[in-house]
């Protein structure tokens, strides 16, 4: 446990070493724990010197700089797959029409968690003799159409973003 408290003493004399090219000494006392410092005197016995090798760095290559220009990035690529006008036409009218299928089925969910929730007074179940299941199960009829609303929503969204 104690050699885990002292590497990241040691990174930091080596990081000193690295700059101010001092000596770096390992002592060990009489209980056999190591210390590293940067002077062997003191009142610890049993210091050696550690042999450090020389600092290498070597710079990062340099990056080749591609001139692009704007519609070379915006334009897609020649054997990229293309869809014919009336083929894109047909997706977008089926997509379209899964949308407004999806709207008309979010909208029908709203209306019946709206009926069932009663106003924020739902009609209490045989199995909720206790009031705060009662409130539990209001909450999650809360969460429910809220998030049923968020839905249609994006789906209105959606389909406003269709051209």
């Amino acid at each position: 446990m104690k050699q885990l408290i002292f590497v990241p003493f040691l990174f930091a004399i080596l990081g000193s070493y690295a700059h101010a090219q001092t000596d770096v000494y390992v002592c060990t006392d009489e209980r056999g724990n190591k210390e590293y410092k940067n002077t062997a005197a003191g009142s610890t016995k049993g210091c050696k010197r550690v042999e450090l090798p020389g600092i290498t760095t070597v710079p990062a290559p340099k990056r080749p700089v591609v001139a692009q220009t704007a519609s070379k990035s915006a334009s897609t690529p020649a054997d990229f797959p293309k869809a014919d006008g009336s083929a894109q036409k047909a997706r977008d009218n089926d997509r379209r029409q899964i949308l407004l299928d999806e709207l008309k089925n979010e909208e029908q969910k709203l209306s019946v968690l709206q009926k069932e929730f009663n106003g924020g007074e739902p009609e209490r179940r045989g199995d909720e003799k206790n009031f705060a299941k009662y409130q539990e199960r209001v909450g999650l009829m809360k969460e429910d159409m809220s998030r049923t609303e968020k839905n249609i929503e994006a789906l209105k969204r959606e389909i406003s973003n269709l051209k």
